[in-house]
């Protein structure tokens, strides 16, 4: 089993930047986590992904430039850098993880509760 809890969302204004954290725990050895993100009306969608160990991240197309996901190992933290945020972000942003490296993006097994992001002036 595997718990994650998301933190770091708010308000910030168009061009302004936040950065989420999901920290990791739990008994079961996970190979890959992500971002995903929920908006009103619409399906939910994964913003990015990486690896656990080695290198390894992805990102889709919206926010490549402007986001950066990272991770802790030592602490089993995830972490999320938005930098340039548009009104567009604004969304639910979950935290997910697997422990495959394919399903991450795809149908992740464990979440968490999510932490909301908006952006607006």
């Amino acid at each position: 089993q595997v718990t994650l809890v998301e933190s770091g969302g708010g308000l910030a204004q168009p061009g302004g930047r936040l950065t989420l954290s999901c920290a990791a725990s739990g008994n079961t050895t996970i190979n890959g986590m992500a971002w995903y993100r929920e908006a009103p009306g619409k399906r939910r969608q994964v913003v990015a992904g990486i690896k656990w160990a080695g290198d390894g991240t992805y990102y889709t197309n919206s926010v490549k430039g402007r986001f950066t996901i990272s991770r802790e190992n030592t602490n089993g933290t995830m972490y999320l850098q938005m930098n340039n945020l548009k009104p567009e972000d604004t969304a639910r942003y979950i935290c997910a993880a697997d422990r495959s490296i394919v399903k991450i993006t795809t149908a992740p097994q464990y979440w968490g509760q999510g932490t909301q992001v908006t952006v607006s002036s």
